[in-house]
């Protein structure tokens, strides 16, 4: 729990304190009782997985389905609006902004078989979502790269890119990720250098 907290302090310029995070980050709250919720899927109870999904969401404005697999670190700042759908499996250290939509792309074929179906993204580690990024389908997005605000990403997306526009598309490659301390953490996925060049 310490290194989830502290993740999330690291990330964010405005986290005064462990306890302002616990105590006022609805991203915190959310991550927790999908945990719970997730906990009563895989043991077969989906009725009140989703109960408690659908509670979280109402006190959050978050929604994650029960179904998701999220890794270590998920931290989604301001939240409000965030949708990830059941299929959808995230890695460790991703960062989400407001308004983000891992979506489904249904298959052509008969509503059962779609219950069976990957039909979300696969988010890999430290990727940097950006306000009101949408990524639909079942794609991947590769480790370490970086959607920009309101980017809709319907292809697989290489590691370390950065994704911008619609269809979203790579402005960007580079050569090291945040953990690998050589470069530092973007908020919403654009840097500075990324604005003069546009």
């Amino acid at each position: 729990m310490n290194d989830f907290l502290d993740s999330i302090k690291s990330r964010d310029p405005a986290a005064k304190s462990i306890l302002s995070i616990i105590l006022t980050y609805p991203g915190v709250k959310a991550v927790f009782f999908h945990r719970i919720a997730n906990f009563f899927y895989k043991a077969g109870f989906e009725l009140i997985a989703r109960i408690i999904s659908q509670t979280s969401r109402f006190f959050t404005g978050i929604e994650i389905h029960p179904g998701a697999k999220i890794g270590k670190n998920l931290f989604i700042d301001h939240g409000m609006g965030v949708v990830i759908g059941e299929t959808s499996e995230i890695g460790d250290n991703v960062t989400m902004y407001h308004a983000v939509t891992l979506g489904g792309i249904l298959p052509s074929v008969d509503s059962n078989s779609q219950r069976q179906t990957k039909r979300h993204p696969t988010i890999k580690d430290q990727v940097v979502l950006g306000s009101g990024a949408q990524v639909l389908g079942p794609i991947t997005v590769g480790r370490c790269s970086k959607i920009a605000a309101n980017a809709v990403v319907v292809n697989d997306v290489p590691e370390f890119a950065t994704m911008v526009g619609v269809p979203a598309k790579v402005i960007k490659i580079d050569e090291a990720c945040p953990e690998d301390q050589k470069v530092t953490f973007t908020p919403y996925g654009v840097d500075e250098k990324i604005k003069d060049e546009q």
